[in-house]
């Protein structure tokens, strides 16, 4: 089974500062990975890269075999920390530009989820408080028919119901041959869905394993080992 998203010794310098350190992982298509560390290592800088929008400083970031690109684009499904749409748009007219943009985009899916978490048709999200900001977004994110879903802090901004929706969410919107990346510090929240867990520190990958193997080899939950790891 060939990887979806593959980094080899890839390297982000931000001037003299080093937000990836030459970084090797793998993820297989079909399984839903936990992207997890404090703020500042590297998880969004490790996210643009797999999008395309920012270009390595050495090594190299594959998608499907490829570097970044228009055509990985479309099988990428791109979830950002802000909201990256126009703030005059409606929640329709967001939803006819995810139709227009992105031909995996499903209609009924989106307006399902719409329904399910109360959002006005024509509300702007100018309008919109932070926390509905954040649940068009994931509804416009899941909504298409990706191969790969890059989700930046999904659930940092919404109370802890809406939270488990949203999980939901993702377990029910990907396929099973799909594979979903979740950056949060969030760990707890989102343990329960992930079949792996990637630890980053300063730019580096500490650990790479299954959450099973964590919870067999190690005796704790993957909070508890983040805890202990990631301990002040």
């Amino acid at each position: 089974m060939s990887n979806i998203l593959e980094c080899k010794a890839l390297v982000k310098r931000y001037g003299s500062k080093e937000a990836l350190g030459g970084i090797d992982l793998a993820l297989e298509p079909g399984r839903i990975v936990g992207l997890l560390g404090p703020n500042g290592s590297g998880k969004t800088t490790l996210i643009k890269l797999a999008c395309g929008l920012l270009t390595p400083t050495g090594g190299e970031i594959l998608i499907g075999g490829e570097k970044p690109s228009k055509q990985t684009n479309a099988i990428v499904s791109y979830l950002p920390e802000r909201i990256a749409l126009p703030l005059w748009m409606t929640t329709r007219q967001a939803m006819d530009f995810y139709g227009d943009f992105y031909a995996d985009f499903r209609r009924d899916a989106a307006e399902e989820m719409a329904a399910n978490l109360h959002l006005e048709r024509d509300q702007s999200i100018k309008t919109m408080s932070k926390g509905t900001r954040e649940k068009l977004q994931l509804i416009l994110t899941m909504s298409r028919a990706a191969q790969l879903y890059l989700l930046d802090e999904p659930i940092g901004g919404v109370d802890p119901a809406t939270r488990d929706y949203i999980l939901k969410t993702i377990l029910t919107n990907y396929s099973e041959n799909s594979t979903v990346l979740i950056s949060t510090h969030l760990i707890s929240d989102v343990e329960h869905v992930l079949d792996e867990a990637v630890f980053l520190r300063e730019g580096s990958v500490m650990l790479h394993e299954t959450v099973d193997t964590i919870r067999e080899e190690k005796g704790k939950s993957v909070d508890e080992l983040f805890r202990e790891v990631f301990a002040c």
